[in-house]
Parts: C-alpha cells; structure tokens; sequence
C-alpha cells in the first residue's frame, strides 16, 4: 500500500457515496408514501449503488484518511463526512430500520459494516470525528440490539459466498466489539461463532467457489476463528477443518473472471481479493514455524495481483464496492 494507491482508492467512493443512480434499493413498502427516492429513504447512505456498500465506501475513506495523514484528499473527505454525518440524517436512517416488517434489514452483511465504520471513526483521530460518531448513535444503538436480539434466535450459519455469509459478519462485528470493550456484544458474538463452527472438520473447500461468489465461506470461518483461539491450538483446528488445504489447487489458485463489468460475475474479482486479505491475515496467525505459512502467503500474493488490475475499470458496478475488498487485502499495518 503507497499514498498513490490510496488516493486512487479515495477516489472511488468520493465520487460514489454523492452518486444517487443507479440504485439497487432493496426496500419494504409497508404504504405508498414509502415510495420514495434512495436520498429520501437513506439521507447518509444513499449512494454508492446500495446502502451497505455506501456503508463501508464511508469506512474507506475513514481508514485512508487514518492512515496516511497526508492524503490529498483528507479535506476532501472531511467535507464529506460533514456533509452526511448529521443527527437528523442518521436519526432517519435508524426510523428507516425501526419502520415495520424491516427487522432483517441488512442483515448482516450492512449490520457488519456499520459497526467496522463505527470502530475506524473511534480510531481516527479528526477534529469532527466525535461529532460524527455521535451523529450516529441512534443507529449504532439500533444495529448492536439488533445482534443481540438475532444471535440466539439463529440456529444455523449461513455458508454462502455473498452478502449473508454469516462468519464475515461476525468477524468484522467482533472486531468492533473488542476495540469498543463491549464485553456484552462480544461475548454473544464469540460464543455464537464457536457454537456455529468451532466443530467443523473436513470442509469440503473443493466446491468452492460458486459463480457469484466475493467471499471465501471456508476462508472467513477460518480468520473468525483465528480470532478466538491461540496460535497452537488454531493450527490444530485448521488442519481438521481444512486437512487437505496443501493441495486445493482450486481454493490457493486465483478465480477466473470472464467478464468483470457484468454485476454477478464481478463478484468473483472481489473474491481474489478478499481471498487476499483472508490467506495474509491467516498466515500471520499461524506458528512462525508453520508449514503452512508459505504456502498461504504466497497465494495470498497471487490472488492480490489477479484482482488489484480490476479494481479501477470505468464499470460502476464493480468500481462502486471493490475499493474496499482491495483496501483490506493491501493493508497491512501503520502506513504513515
């Protein structure tokens, strides 16, 4: 990661998250008067395509202007955080949620985003970053109970390669629980990640990926539960779970993109990418000495330079949500 890649990066969703259309609203009508424009309906998270994508296209620029001061574009970003980040937007944002039959609005997917754009707004250090974070509150409150609620009541994870992926949900969740020192939050998360995955042996990760996939389900089970156990004994669990992982050509090898502009397609450069972030971050949670870290790091490399080329296309549909995948696969720690 460099200061040139990172404005390109910024680039993306500074000119998304201001960008009504296209929109990919999925919305409950519950009457006619919610028949409404995206910048009605969502006054924050309007752009960007969708709300979850608009969503962390704001956690982007938060963990870009974090991290590298200098950044051209910092006042930029300000500007536009000031803009969106107001109470009464995020006050309509969480009536949004509230409003009848929308309990399972974003879940989890948007759910997740929101609170990993909550935890790079408590790291980052900018002058109106307190007065953002209040701004969204209500909605922060809104989403946490919604965890909290939800947790219990699911029974089974979801294992798909999309939006309602269940371990990168609670992933990025968990990630914010502990940076918050919400003990309440990251206990339920935890004990719902072991109780969905901690006995799982022999994945079958040969029949991954499906043709609209931008998540890895064995990849994000495993970094969730890089999380939850020491070193050692993660090692074990990882060759239970994934025993022939030295020899899935298919799983370490990076995805054929036939057409990148199409929108399902699409998702499968986003799949190399997060790929990337999942074999890198693995490889740092294995022993220094583990056999396996080589192998990872160096998938981790190739799937990182099958999908970086894409990520700046001149096609919306992909432009519009892969900066993010590309972010997390570059960053790897205190850049400036």
């Amino acid at each position: 990661m460099n200061p040139q890649q990172a404005s390109k990066l910024a680039a993306l969703p500074l000119a998304g998250l201001v960008r009504e259309y296209p929109n990919l609203l999925s919305h409950l009508l519950n009457g006619p008067e919610d028949a409404r424009a995206p910048r009605d309906l969502h006054p924050v998270f309007y752009g960007c395509y969708d709300w979850h994508s608009a969503v962390h296209g704001f956690w982007l620029l938060a963990r870009l202007a974090r991290r590298f001061p200098r950044l051209p574009e910092q006042a930029d970003i300000a500007a536009l955080f000031t803009s969106h980040f107001s109470p009464q937007a995020f006050q309509a944002e969480a009536d949004y949620f509230a409003a009848p039959g929308r309990t399972s609005y974003e879940r989890p997917y948007g759910w997740a985003w929101l609170l990993a754009l909550t935890q790079e707004l408590e790291a980052w250090e900018a002058p109106q970053s307190g007065q953002w974070r209040e701004a969204m509150r209500p909605l922060l409150t809104l989403i946490r109970q919604r965890w909290l609620t939800f947790l219990p009541l699911q029974d089974y994870p979801i294992r798909s390669g999309g939006h309602a992926n269940t371990a990168f949900a609670l992933l990025l969740s968990l990630d914010y629980a502990r940076a918050a020192d919400d003990a309440e939050l990251a206990q339920a998360l935890e004990a719902a990640a072991r109780r969905y995955f901690l006995s799982d042996a022999d994945y079958p990760a040969r029949l991954e990926p499906s043709g609209d996939d931008f998540l890895s389900p064995c990849l994000c089970q495993a970094l969730l539960l890089s999380r939850l156990l020491p070193a050692e004994p993660f090692c074990a669990w990882l060759r239970v779970f994934l025993p022939d992982l030295p020899r899935n050509a298919a799983l370490l090898s990076p995805v054929k993109v036939s057409n990148g502009s199409d929108p399902k397609i699409g998702h499968l450069i986003g799949l190399n990418l997060s790929r990337a972030w999942c074999l890198r971050q693995l490889t740092a949670a294995l022993p220094a000495d583990d056999a396996w870290g080589a192998l990872l790091g160096q998938s981790a490399r190739a799937h990182l330079d099958a999908g970086l080329p894409h990520v700046v296309s001149g096609h919306y549909t992909g432009e519009h949500w892969l900066g993010t995948f590309a972010l997390l696969a570059l960053d790897e720690g205190e850049l400036e």
